[in-house]
Protein backbone atom coordinates (compact mmCIF):
# COMPACT_ATOMS: atom_id res chain seq x y z
CA UNK A 1 0.00 0.00 0.00
CA UNK A 2 1.27 3.46 -0.92
CA UNK A 3 1.48 6.25 1.67
CA UNK A 4 1.11 9.78 0.26
CA UNK A 5 1.60 12.97 2.24
CA UNK A 6 0.43 16.46 1.40
CA UNK A 7 0.37 19.80 3.17
CA UNK A 8 -3.03 20.77 4.59
CA UNK A 9 -3.62 24.25 3.25
CA UNK A 10 -7.29 24.77 2.40
CA UNK A 11 -10.14 25.02 4.86
CA UNK A 12 -11.30 21.57 3.71
CA UNK A 13 -7.81 20.13 4.28
CA UNK A 14 -7.63 21.61 7.78
CA UNK A 15 -11.08 20.29 8.61
CA UNK A 16 -9.96 16.81 7.48
CA UNK A 17 -6.90 17.26 9.72
CA UNK A 18 -9.21 18.12 12.61
CA UNK A 19 -11.34 15.03 12.05
CA UNK A 20 -8.29 12.77 12.32
CA UNK A 21 -7.26 14.41 15.58
CA UNK A 22 -10.78 14.13 16.98
CA UNK A 23 -10.90 10.43 16.05
CA UNK A 24 -7.50 9.70 17.61
CA UNK A 25 -7.98 11.88 20.71
CA UNK A 26 -11.74 11.74 21.31
CA UNK A 27 -11.54 13.09 24.88
CA UNK A 28 -9.68 16.26 23.90
CA UNK A 29 -10.87 19.56 22.51
CA UNK A 30 -9.66 20.41 19.00
CA UNK A 31 -9.13 23.98 17.86
CA UNK A 32 -11.24 25.34 15.02
CA UNK A 33 -10.06 25.88 11.45
CA UNK A 34 -10.26 29.62 12.10
CA UNK A 35 -7.93 29.31 15.10
CA UNK A 36 -5.52 27.13 13.11
CA UNK A 37 -5.31 29.74 10.36
CA UNK A 38 -4.80 32.53 12.88
CA UNK A 39 -2.00 30.60 14.59
CA UNK A 40 -0.18 29.75 11.37
CA UNK A 41 3.55 30.58 11.23
CA UNK A 42 6.36 29.48 8.87
CA UNK A 43 7.46 26.95 11.51
CA UNK A 44 3.97 25.46 11.77
CA UNK A 45 3.11 22.65 9.36
CA UNK A 46 -0.13 20.68 9.01
CA UNK A 47 0.11 17.47 6.98
CA UNK A 48 -2.43 14.91 5.76
CA UNK A 49 -1.54 11.28 5.07
CA UNK A 50 -3.42 9.06 2.63
CA UNK A 51 -3.19 5.32 2.18
CA UNK A 52 -4.08 4.32 -1.38
CA UNK A 53 -5.98 7.60 -1.73
CA UNK A 54 -7.93 7.27 1.51
CA UNK A 55 -7.36 9.58 4.49
CA UNK A 56 -5.25 7.68 7.02
CA UNK A 57 -3.61 10.19 9.32
CA UNK A 58 -2.41 13.70 9.97
CA UNK A 59 0.58 15.45 11.47
CA UNK A 60 1.58 18.72 13.06
CA UNK A 61 4.99 20.32 13.44
CA UNK A 62 5.41 23.59 15.32
CA UNK A 63 7.38 25.42 17.97
CA UNK A 64 6.61 24.33 21.51
CA UNK A 65 6.45 27.00 24.21
CA UNK A 66 9.39 25.09 25.75
CA UNK A 67 11.54 25.85 22.70
CA UNK A 68 11.70 22.48 20.94
CA UNK A 69 9.84 21.30 17.84
CA UNK A 70 6.54 19.69 18.71
CA UNK A 71 6.03 16.78 16.28
CA UNK A 72 2.63 15.11 16.43
CA UNK A 73 1.88 12.31 13.94
CA UNK A 74 -1.55 10.71 14.32
CA UNK A 75 -2.88 7.66 12.46
CA UNK A 76 -6.47 6.47 12.27
CA UNK A 77 -6.92 3.08 14.00
CA UNK A 78 -7.70 1.17 10.80
CA UNK A 79 -4.55 2.43 9.08
CA UNK A 80 -1.95 1.63 11.71
CA UNK A 81 1.12 -0.60 11.30
CA UNK A 82 1.31 0.22 7.59
CA UNK A 83 4.06 2.84 7.63
CA UNK A 84 1.80 5.89 7.90
CA UNK A 85 3.09 6.99 11.30
CA UNK A 86 6.72 6.60 10.26
CA UNK A 87 6.17 8.58 7.05
CA UNK A 88 4.43 11.38 8.96
CA UNK A 89 7.03 11.55 11.72
CA UNK A 90 10.00 11.68 9.34
CA UNK A 91 8.36 14.40 7.22
CA UNK A 92 7.58 16.48 10.29
CA UNK A 93 11.11 15.99 11.62
CA UNK A 94 12.62 17.08 8.29
CA UNK A 95 10.52 20.23 8.39
CA UNK A 96 11.71 20.94 11.95
CA UNK A 97 15.37 20.49 11.00
CA UNK A 98 14.88 22.80 8.01
CA UNK A 99 13.65 25.46 10.45
CA UNK A 100 16.67 25.14 12.73
CA UNK A 101 15.33 22.95 15.53
CA UNK A 102 17.74 20.62 17.31
CA UNK A 103 15.26 18.79 19.54
CA UNK A 104 11.80 17.30 19.09
CA UNK A 105 9.08 16.47 21.58
CA UNK A 106 5.60 15.03 21.75
CA UNK A 107 3.19 13.26 24.08
CA UNK A 108 2.21 9.59 23.91
CA UNK A 109 -0.68 7.96 25.71
CA UNK A 110 -0.13 4.20 25.51
CA UNK A 111 2.61 1.56 25.53
CA UNK A 112 2.48 1.04 21.75
CA UNK A 113 2.92 4.75 21.02
CA UNK A 114 5.77 4.96 23.54
CA UNK A 115 7.54 1.99 21.92
CA UNK A 116 7.13 3.63 18.50
CA UNK A 117 8.63 6.88 19.78
CA UNK A 118 11.53 5.10 21.47
CA UNK A 119 12.50 3.54 18.13
CA UNK A 120 13.37 7.09 16.99
CA UNK A 121 15.36 8.04 20.07
CA UNK A 122 12.61 9.63 22.16
CA UNK A 123 12.94 9.32 25.91
CA UNK A 124 10.51 10.19 28.71
CA UNK A 125 11.07 13.56 30.41
CA UNK A 126 7.73 14.28 32.14
CA UNK A 127 4.13 13.18 32.60
CA UNK A 128 0.91 15.14 32.23
CA UNK A 129 -2.04 14.21 34.45
CA UNK A 130 -5.62 14.65 33.24
CA UNK A 131 -8.29 15.33 35.85
CA UNK A 132 -12.00 15.45 35.08
CA UNK A 133 -15.10 16.58 36.93
CA UNK A 134 -18.80 16.11 36.28
CA UNK A 135 -20.89 19.29 36.45
CA UNK A 136 -24.12 19.29 38.40
CA UNK A 137 -25.76 21.96 40.54
CA UNK A 138 -22.85 24.30 41.24
CA UNK A 139 -23.05 26.97 43.97
CA UNK A 140 -21.76 30.48 43.27
CA UNK A 141 -18.20 31.06 44.51
CA UNK A 142 -17.32 32.57 47.86
CA UNK A 143 -14.90 35.35 46.90
CA UNK A 144 -12.30 36.48 49.47
CA UNK A 145 -12.74 39.96 50.91
CA UNK A 146 -11.05 42.63 48.83
CA UNK A 147 -11.07 40.50 45.66
CA UNK A 148 -13.31 41.05 42.64
CA UNK A 149 -13.72 38.41 39.93
CA UNK A 150 -14.73 39.80 36.54
CA UNK A 151 -15.53 38.14 33.23
CA UNK A 152 -13.03 38.99 30.52
CA UNK A 153 -15.72 39.88 27.97
CA UNK A 154 -16.67 42.74 30.30
CA UNK A 155 -13.05 43.94 30.53
CA UNK A 156 -11.40 42.70 27.27
CA UNK A 157 -8.37 44.95 27.72
CA UNK A 158 -7.35 42.97 30.80
CA UNK A 159 -5.90 40.01 28.87
CA UNK A 160 -3.19 42.10 27.23
CA UNK A 161 -2.59 43.87 30.53
CA UNK A 162 -2.33 40.49 32.27
CA UNK A 163 0.73 39.42 30.26
CA UNK A 164 3.28 41.36 32.32
CA UNK A 165 3.90 40.84 35.16
CA UNK A 166 1.06 38.42 35.98
CA UNK A 167 1.29 36.15 32.92
CA UNK A 168 5.06 35.98 32.84
CA UNK A 169 5.12 35.03 36.52
CA UNK A 170 2.45 32.37 35.99
CA UNK A 171 4.36 30.85 33.07
CA UNK A 172 7.60 30.86 35.08
CA UNK A 173 5.86 28.83 37.79
CA UNK A 174 4.82 25.96 35.51
CA UNK A 175 6.29 22.68 36.79
CA UNK A 176 8.31 22.07 33.62
CA UNK A 177 11.95 21.11 33.24
CA UNK A 178 12.77 24.29 31.34
CA UNK A 179 11.28 27.79 31.10
CA UNK A 180 8.14 28.42 29.06
CA UNK A 181 8.73 31.27 26.62
CA UNK A 182 5.62 33.02 25.31
CA UNK A 183 5.65 36.37 23.55
CA UNK A 184 2.91 38.96 24.03
CA UNK A 185 1.70 38.13 20.52
CA UNK A 186 1.45 34.42 21.39
CA UNK A 187 -0.24 35.25 24.70
CA UNK A 188 -2.97 37.12 22.86
CA UNK A 189 -3.20 34.74 19.89
CA UNK A 190 -2.81 31.28 21.42
CA UNK A 191 -3.50 31.42 25.16
CA UNK A 192 -7.09 32.65 24.95
CA UNK A 193 -9.51 30.57 22.89
CA UNK A 194 -12.75 31.43 24.68
CA UNK A 195 -12.72 34.94 26.20
CA UNK A 196 -16.36 34.50 27.22
CA UNK A 197 -15.26 31.77 29.62
CA UNK A 198 -12.21 33.52 31.11
CA UNK A 199 -12.34 35.19 34.52
CA UNK A 200 -9.84 37.61 36.09
CA UNK A 201 -9.33 38.18 39.83
CA UNK A 202 -8.60 41.78 40.79
CA UNK A 203 -7.45 43.49 43.94
CA UNK A 204 -8.25 47.07 43.10
CA UNK A 205 -6.51 47.59 39.76
CA UNK A 206 -4.01 44.74 40.28
CA UNK A 207 -4.48 41.47 38.40
CA UNK A 208 -3.89 38.72 40.95
CA UNK A 209 -5.36 35.63 39.29
CA UNK A 210 -7.19 34.07 36.37
CA UNK A 211 -9.08 30.91 35.45
CA UNK A 212 -11.27 29.96 32.55
CA UNK A 213 -12.90 27.35 30.36
CA UNK A 214 -12.25 26.73 26.68
CA UNK A 215 -15.43 25.75 24.88
CA UNK A 216 -15.53 22.70 22.61
CA UNK A 217 -17.62 23.44 19.51
CA UNK A 218 -17.55 19.78 18.51
CA UNK A 219 -18.77 18.66 21.95
CA UNK A 220 -20.63 21.56 23.60
CA UNK A 221 -21.39 19.42 26.64
CA UNK A 222 -17.76 19.53 27.78
CA UNK A 223 -15.01 22.13 28.20
CA UNK A 224 -11.30 22.24 28.95
CA UNK A 225 -9.85 24.42 31.68
CA UNK A 226 -7.72 27.30 30.47
CA UNK A 227 -4.82 28.76 32.45
CA UNK A 228 -5.52 28.81 36.20
CA UNK A 229 -3.00 30.87 38.16
CA UNK A 230 -2.63 33.18 41.15
CA UNK A 231 0.25 35.61 41.75
CA UNK A 232 2.82 34.37 44.24
CA UNK A 233 2.13 36.97 46.90
CA UNK A 234 -1.61 36.27 46.80
CA UNK A 235 -1.62 32.50 47.16
CA UNK A 236 -3.20 30.53 50.03
CA UNK A 237 -5.95 33.13 50.46
CA UNK A 238 -8.73 31.19 48.74
CA UNK A 239 -8.42 33.00 45.41
CA UNK A 240 -7.64 29.89 43.35
CA UNK A 241 -10.59 28.06 44.90
CA UNK A 242 -12.88 31.02 44.18
CA UNK A 243 -11.69 31.17 40.58
CA UNK A 244 -12.20 27.45 40.07
CA UNK A 245 -15.65 27.67 41.66
CA UNK A 246 -16.42 30.55 39.30
CA UNK A 247 -15.61 28.40 36.27
CA UNK A 248 -17.73 25.52 37.62
CA UNK A 249 -20.67 27.86 38.26
CA UNK A 250 -20.24 29.25 34.75
CA UNK A 251 -20.07 25.73 33.27
CA UNK A 252 -23.38 24.81 34.89
CA UNK A 253 -24.98 27.98 33.50
CA UNK A 254 -23.86 26.98 29.99
CA UNK A 255 -25.23 23.43 30.11
CA UNK A 256 -21.72 21.94 30.23
CA UNK A 257 -21.73 18.51 31.83
CA UNK A 258 -18.00 17.78 32.12
CA UNK A 259 -14.80 19.79 32.52
CA UNK A 260 -11.24 18.50 32.37
CA UNK A 261 -7.76 19.83 32.91
CA UNK A 262 -4.13 18.79 32.45
CA UNK A 263 -1.37 19.44 34.98
CA UNK A 264 2.31 18.56 35.04
CA UNK A 265 3.31 15.60 37.18
CA UNK A 266 5.21 17.89 39.58
CA UNK A 267 2.29 20.30 40.08
CA UNK A 268 0.91 18.52 43.14
CA UNK A 269 -0.63 21.68 44.62
CA UNK A 270 -2.99 22.20 41.69
CA UNK A 271 -3.96 18.53 41.61
CA UNK A 272 -4.77 18.62 45.34
CA UNK A 273 -6.93 21.70 44.83
CA UNK A 274 -8.76 19.95 42.02
CA UNK A 275 -9.26 16.84 44.15
CA UNK A 276 -10.78 18.94 46.95
CA UNK A 277 -13.22 20.27 44.38
CA UNK A 278 -14.24 16.81 43.23
CA UNK A 279 -11.97 16.17 40.25
CA UNK A 280 -10.71 12.64 39.60
CA UNK A 281 -7.77 11.43 37.53
CA UNK A 282 -8.80 9.98 34.18
CA UNK A 283 -5.59 9.52 32.22
CA UNK A 284 -1.86 10.14 32.06
CA UNK A 285 0.20 11.29 29.09
CA UNK A 286 3.95 10.76 28.73
CA UNK A 287 6.09 13.65 27.48
CA UNK A 288 9.03 12.44 25.39
CA UNK A 289 11.88 14.22 23.60
CA UNK A 290 14.60 13.29 21.13
CA UNK A 291 17.52 15.02 19.42
CA UNK A 292 17.13 16.07 15.79
CA UNK A 293 17.63 14.80 13.19
CA UNK A 294 15.77 11.67 14.24
CA UNK A 295 17.60 8.36 13.97
CA UNK A 296 16.31 4.84 14.39
CA UNK A 297 17.78 3.22 17.50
Amino acid sequence: MAVALRVAETDADLEAWRQVRIAVLPNERCESVEWMLRAMTPERLYVLAELDGVLAGSGLAGRSDLGYAGLHPRVLPGARRRGVGTALLLALAEHAVDHGFEEAGTNVDDAGSLAFAERFGYREVDRQIEQVRAIGHEPPPEVPEGIEIVRLTEWPELWRAAYDPFGLEALADFATDRPIVVSLEQWEREWLSSPEGMFIALSGDEIVGCAGLEHDADHPERAEHALTAVRRGWRRRGIATALKRTTLFYAASQGIREVYTWTQNENADMRRLNERLGYVTRSESITVRAPLPLRMV
